[in-house]
């Protein structure tokens, strides 16, 4: 057991004593857990669904339990049908029997007779086919009714014999296999009415911070809602155990060492944070009280994920994710998920891979095993694996992920065009309809919103004007949103096009110098003296937004050769400056009149631009492009984006 961190006298925090590679760590934590479900329950088929068997299943009866029929028609014997045909038919007599589902026959078909017989009957002793009733005729002859047949049966024919589907003794599911539907309609044929299964293991989830808020409550700024506990409890249920929310415990050690005692008689204890005041992990410390044998890894050479610290108590493993959402995420599925599956009956998960390339560089940070997700744009019949920029912080980027790639501990750059196996997050990779690459903004996001109730199933990826226009010349992209300025003509769009691409025409929006309403710097001025004063004043700090984005070569042209406070604050979307300006952090940005409109801001008009989409000529006729064309023609739509104050 590694030796607890205590704060520094000058506030510092002294952990990560011994940083240990993934697979170290993985060894240490599994040496002291029994990888085995955690025992046996018995529940009403109807409470089944998605458990684990924990017993093979053996039938005790026949399916079907009788020989049946699976048509409407006659049961007969085979043979006395040969050779019939429409313009030859063959008949027998029809008999007095009329069998319907649940009738047990008292008689025998003798040869030349028939019985009348329903889908599901029993077929009666002597018969050993059923014709159809669609090729029969009853002919009335004075006597007993005939019936002619015009097309022959073989022996078996329409017929299902007792136990053809599942045989008395016979293994019909396995130990350890899920129970989906398809397994409850088995159980339920064999007349099983209740099920032995794993019992799930239940996880105390703990949330710990000062600055952590539950969903639903007031968010004061500087705090953020815990989606941590939210992510994490899915995730267990998906991987068949409980998730038992025990709630936010602030930056206290001993109500956080009283919470940890509490949760350690459920199967196993996840926190996560616990880092805010920056004297200490509170979270580690308490852990560190542990035994038997308590901590058994604390950092790990992980990107994102090196804080991760895992300790196993009497059997329970106790793991403290760390705070970032992304870190957590990836952190939990390396150490913790392959154990809540053990613990639940279920065989180690398997994983696809798939072979991209990357279509940008990579830099990487050497000593530390890398995890980067990328989402997977298929063109030109190779596909591409889109780095997901967000970082550790961010809740999306998971959801908007295809997979990850794993880079080497000692690698340090991958190049543009590099080969790369990424191993999925799903079980099978499902292919978009429209894949949209480019600029962001929020008329796009009620196209696509429109797009999706339409029963498209679009994938948008933001890398920028430049960046898409780059994507469309590859091939890897239906669409390639932008605003990209021609420095030469001042026009829009159509003078970057090149060959084997097409423009599809936007609406033009109004982009400007975002400000607080009150700040006398900018209120009232046009926006060279809005520009001029910032940078007459030191302490006037803006935000950038990140190159290759059209709003980056507008600010460029902007400020000349003028580097002011806040240049190097790249942002990634109109919504993140105003954020930054709104909240104080920055005082100026440039962004859309739309975004300054939501959040209340002030705003001086800098350049009346277009927002356009390129489409490779090739991809116009698909049906997900032309949906999206027509939307863009619709006047309901019109009337949105011009709502929105964009202008067709």
């Amino acid at each position: 057991m590694t030796t607890p961190d205590r704060p520094a006298p000058d506030g510092r925090q002294t952990q990560f004593l011994t940083v240990i590679t993934r697979d170290e760590a993985t060894a240490r934590f599994r040496r002291h857990l029994k990888l085995e479900p955690l025992g046996v329950e018995t529940v009403a088929l109807a409470a089944a669904l998605d458990r684990v068997l924990a017993d093979d299943v053996l039938a005790e009866v026949d399916v079907p339990g009788f020989d049946r029929s699976n048509v409407d028609g006659f049961a007969l014997l085979a043979a006395d049908t040969f050779g019939a045909t429409e313009d030859a038919p063959r008949s027998v007599v029809r008999n007095a029997d009329l069998l319907t589902p649940g009738i047990v026959p008292t008689a025998a078909v003798r040869p030349g007779e028939a019985s009348v017989i329903a889908t599901g009957a029993m077929l009666p002793r002597g018969a050993d086919a059923v014709v159809m009733v669609e090729h029969t005729e009853i002919v009335e002859t004075g006597g007993a009714p005939r019936v002619e047949i015009s097309r022959a049966v073989a022996p078996g024919d329409n017929v299902s014999y007792a136990g053809t589907d599942i045989a008395r003794g016979e293994t019909v599911l396995r130990a350890g296999q899920l129970i989906t539907s398809r397994e409850i309609g088995v159980l339920a044929a064999i007349g099983v009415a209740e099920v032995r299964v794993c019992r799930r293991p239940r996880v105390a989830i703990l949330s710990t911070g000062d600055e952590i808020v539950a969903p639903g409550s007031p968010l004061p700024l500087g705090s953020i809602y815990d989606s941590n506990a939210a992510i994490i409890g899915a995730a267990i249920a998906e991987l068949g155990g409980e998730p038992v929310q025990l709630g936010v415990i602030p930056d206290d050690e001993a109500r956080l060492a009283q919470a940890l005692d509490a949760a350690l008689q459920y199967d196993a204890v996840l926190l996560s944070g616990g880092t805010s005041k920056g004297a200490g992990d509170l979270s580690y410390r308490v852990a560190s009280r542990l035994g038997d044998p308590g901590i058994v890894a604390h950092g790990v050479a992980l990107k994102p994920g090196k804080p991760i610290c895992l300790a196993v108590s009497n059997g329970k493993p106790v793991v403290i994710l760390p705070g970032f959402p992304t870190s957590a995420i990836f952190t939990f599925h390396e150490f913790v998920a392959p154990v809540i599956r053990a613990f639940a009956g279920l065989p180690p998960e398997r994983r696809q891979t798939v072979a991209a390339r990357l279509p940008m560089r990579v830099n990487s940070e050497r000593g530390r095993t890398e995890y980067l997700l990328v989402s997977l744009i298929e063109g030109d019949g190779a596909m591409s694996a889109y780095p997901m920029g967000k970082g550790s912080g961010s809740v999306t980027t998971f959801s908007g992920a295809d997979g990850f790639i794993t880079i080497d501990q000692h690698t340090e750059i991958l190049d543009a065009g590099s080969e790369v196996q990424v191993q999925l997050l799903a079980q099978r990779l499902e292919p978009a309809d429209l894949v949209i690459i480019g600029s962001h903004c929020v008329g796009l996001d009620a196209l696509v919103g429109r797009l999706i109730r339409q029963g498209v199933r679009p994938k948008v990826i933001y890398v920028g004007s430049m960046g898409g226009l780059k994507a469309a010349q590859r091939g890897e992209c239906d669409i390639a949103s932008v605003h990209l300025m021609d420095p030469a003509s001042g026009a829009y769009n159509r003078p970057l096009l090149t060959d084997g691409l097409a423009l599809v025409p936007g609406y033009r929006r109004l982009q400007g110098i975002v400000f607080r309403e009150a700040d006398a710097r900018f209120a009232g001025k046009s926006a060279a003296q809005a520009v001029a004063a910032a940078l007459a004043d030191p302490g006037c700090a803006m935000v950038n937004r990140n190159p290759g984005s059209g709003t980056r070569i507008l600010i460029d042209k902007l400020l000349g050769a003028n580097r002011p406070p806040g240049y190097g604050v790249q942002t990634k979307s109109h919504n993140a400056v105003a954020a930054a300006v709104r909240q104080g952090r920055a005082d100026w940005g440039l962004a859309i009149d739309t975004v300054a409109h939501q959040y209340d801001l002030g705003f001086i008009p800098v350049q009346d631009e277009q927002y356009d989409f390129i489409v490779p000529e090739v991809r116009l006729a698909r049906p997900a492009v032309q949906a999206f064309r027509a939307l863009l023609a619709e006047p309901e739509v019109r009337a949105q984006l011009g709502a929105l104050g964009f202008r067709l």
